[in-house]
């Protein structure tokens, strides 16, 4: 059944954010009631977001004041889809507001309710507590049993004995105390809320709990505190699914060792449901050996790997392993999409890999179709197969640039998907995002990088399988204690892990290279505020790697905040270089015009003077720098300080040109506005920013193994011209 023509209750969104195209998610708490507390949130979302009711006032739900037997009988006859329009029979009662009387009717007609008698209805009367367990037992067509004539509780009598033992036995309600229903209670709008939500999937609805991860680069020793958080969320939501976005290959040791054994062992062990190809499961391409590795994770996975827009017909090492089809028999392997079966409900899950992937990675045989032609044939095989709950496993980028493709994009083109859920922009999604560009919405989540958090989404949908109220967050791995499973599986792996470590990268370097600040180094250099030997050497590299992905890319920047410590003369271990850069943040390429370079420049040297007026006070956000020199004179307002900057051309260095285009390297943080980089993230925002995604350290170390010698030096690609910051460098 396709999905045109409906209509999204967004009461859970803004009516702004309705009429816009995209906004973040509000709970109805957010919105207006000032009344609503965690307790309630979830249940009051759920009420407001299909239309069951509003509140009693603007900012107030009422959640603490009784509820009539006639307003409850609007919100079950509401929450069950009974058309206020619609003809019922007259039940006869004579005390029902007309407007009222169709929600009577109806639920006397379906046998939900009775009156006190023949012609009264009791709309007024305040609903007791013996009262909703009938009200609802019968709206939900529990499973009552008639042979129950009492209860653990000594206030429930033989007349509603039955309906309470109902509503118990499928988790509703509890009771106030371990003897006391509080049968004869006013029942609160509250308490009614959270009634109806424990009951929602009686009443058509569907509650699916999605956990998600992308992007964890080989940070597989996050793994058992990730799998301690899976399983309580697990516990706390039954239906529930757990996804991966793509990059769990590259980042640390644990993949230079193992290749991605580590984290498939962590993988299985969580009980992954499904997982999409990144650009970086296809890092070893270009080995000796091709993608050997890679067919082996999807051989030992105990999940299917899902993407619609791959070909792997001609690659040998993954003959047999590819399934083109959707199906909801499957096992591990590759599937275009699969059925998953959530307690009963189809919830249709299928797979898409960034197309940028070959320019990025080494693809070798692997083919790569359009993400928008493919997604629109995935939609309508899950609905030809009746399935109209519709999740997309993408690694495409959230906002990621348009010369290849993004999930903001994806869920304007294609109609029919309900959820997004996203990886390889590294994006702290916080809140989901909704798309409104359908009339039935897409929610767009995903969960940053390196496995710092686990992304949670609970999404409410109708009867049409339309998502109409939703949540989520991040929850942070690092808080929770570590699986002693886990721990136990990861053990084999750590161990060496940890030897390695302590072992040489193999390169020794003949200088100190500073990394240091002015608190560690007498005041007399940081990595804040001027050059540094170990901040050409790093951006060195950096230029050094994007050249190979892109051989236009002239510049590289590095902010002097990713740049944690120093390495002392002599051997340099991998340990050390992770702790040089302990962020793992990953390259980015930027088109930028000149202007925006020098506009970058002038906010990397924007930092208050000393008091001594030497020179900048430390900032994270100055830059060090390669293929590019720059003079700048503190002593003038910030802004106006840049008095020179020259670009690598061949074998000399010319004038920056204002409208010429340059090809940048950076990282990830940076390129996308972190450190206050406006012009950065706009061209981010533009499209102008290319994530090949190599790891800073990784490129790092495979730099000082191509050079003849360490050996950097201080060479004037930064200096300051003020008269009184050059006297104390003379000094």
């Amino acid at each position: 059944m396709s999905k045109k023509n409906r209509k999204f209750l967004a009461t859970t969104v803004t009516a702004a954010a309705v009429a816009a195209v995209l906004a973040p998610s509000v709970s109805a708490d957010e919105l207006k009631f000032t009344d609503v507390s965690d307790t309630y949130a979830d249940a009051v979302n759920f009420l407001v977001g299909n239309g069951i009711t509003k509140g009693v006032e603007d900012t107030k739900f009422g959640t603490h004041q009784n509820i009539t037997r006639v307003d409850a009988a609007v919100l079950v006859a509401r929450a069950l889809g009974f058309d206020e329009n619609g003809k019922y029979k007259d039940a006869g009662f004579t005390d029902v507001p007309d407007r009222a009387k169709w929600a009577v009717n109806a639920l006397v007609q379906n046998n939900v309710v009775d009156g006190l008698s023949t012609t009264k209805f009791g709309s007024y009367d305040n609903l007791t507590r013996g009262q909703t367990a009938k009200l609802l037992a019968n709206a939900a067509k529990l499973p009552v049993n008639d042979g129950v004539t009492k209860t653990k509780f000594t206030d429930v009598n033989e007349n509603f004995a039955k309906y309470v033992d109902a509503l118990v036995r499928e988790g509703v309600t509890k009771g106030k105390e371990e003897t006391k229903f509080g049968a004869n209670d006013a029942v609160k709008r509250g308490e009614l809320a959270l009634f109806l939500d424990r009951a929602k999937e009686h009443f058509g609805f569907f509650d699916l709990f999605v956990m998600h991860t992308n992007d964890t680069h080989a940070k597989a020793d996050m793994g058992p505190k990730r799998a301690t958080a899976v399983k309580e969320l697990r516990s706390e939501h039954k239906n529930n699914l757990l996804v991966d976005a793509g990059d769990v290959f590259s980042g640390t040791l644990y993949f230079n060792e193992f290749q991605g054994a580590a984290d498939l062992q962590m993988m299985n062990y969580m009980g992954y449901d499904a997982m999409t190809f990144g650009n970086h499961e296809f890092d070893l391409g270009s080995s000796e050996e091709g993608h050997k590795a890679l067919a082996s994770f999807v051989k030992n996975a105990k999940f299917p790997m899902l993407s619609a827009n791959l070909d792997f017909s001609k690659d040998e090492l993954f003959i047999g392993l590819q399934n083109n089809r959707y199906t909801s028999d499957y096992s591990n392997g590759i599937y275009d999409g699969i059925v998953v079966d959530v307690n009963g409900e189809e919830v249709g899950i299928f797979g898409l890999t960034t197309e940028e992937t070959p320019t990025i990675s080494s693809t070798g045989e692997v083919q790569f179709a359009n993400y928008v032609e493919k997604a629109k044939e995935a939609v309508a095989a899950f609905e030809a197969r009746g399935v109209d709950k519709i999740i997309a496993l993408t690694h495409l980028g959230y906002n990621d640039s348009l010369n290849f493709d993004n999930d903001l994009e994806l869920a304007k083109k294609v109609e029919g998907i309900d959820i997004i859920v996203g990886g390889h922009t590294h994006s702290e999604l916080k809140d989901p995002v909704v798309s409104n560009e359908f009339d039935a919405p897409t929610i767009i989540v995903q969960a940053g990088t390196q496995s710092k958090y686990l992304g949670t989404l609970n999404a409410v949908f109708n009867e049409d399988g339309v998502v109409t109220s939703f949540g989520g967050e991040l929850v942070k791995v690092g808080d929770f204690e570590a699986d002693a499973k886990a721990e136990e599986i990861l053990a084999p792996y750590k161990k060496k892990v940890d030897e390695l470590m302590n072992q040489s990268t193999g390169v020794s370097t003949e200088v100190a290279l500073d990394g240091g600040r002015d608190s560690n180094n007498e005041g007399n250099s940081s990595v804040r505020h001027n050059e540094t030997n170990l901040g050409n050497l790093i951006t060195d590299g950096m230029l050094a790697t994007a050249k190979t992905i892109n051989d236009k890319t002239t510049i590289a920047m590095q902010n002097g905040g990713g740049i944690r410590a120093s390495i002392d003369e002599g051997d340099i271990t991998v340990g050390e270089v992770m702790t040089v850069l302990p962020f793992g943040n990953a390259l980015a390429i930027m088109e930028l015009k000149g202007s925006e370079i020098k506009a970058a420049l002038e906010h990397s040297v924007s930092a208050d003077l000393r008091d001594d007026k030497t020179g900048l006070k430390e900032s994270g956000a100055f830059l060090h720098v390669s293929g590019l020199k720059f003079e700048y004179d503190s002593s003038k307002p910030a802004g106006e300080r840049v008095t020179k900057v020259e670009v690598s051309e061949g074998d000399k260095f010319v004038a920056l040109d204002d409208a010429k285009t340059y090809f940048v390297a950076t990282n990830t943080f940076t390129a996308a506005g972190g450190d206050g980089y406006d012009m950065f993230g706009k061209a981010y925002a533009d499209g102008r920013v290319s994530e090949p995604g190599n790891v800073d350290y990784q490129m790092f170390i495979d730099y000082l193994n191509v050079l003849d010698k360490v050996a950097p030096a201080v060479e004037g690609r930064i200096v300051d011209v003020n008269p009184a910051a050059a006297k104390t460098v003379a000094e």
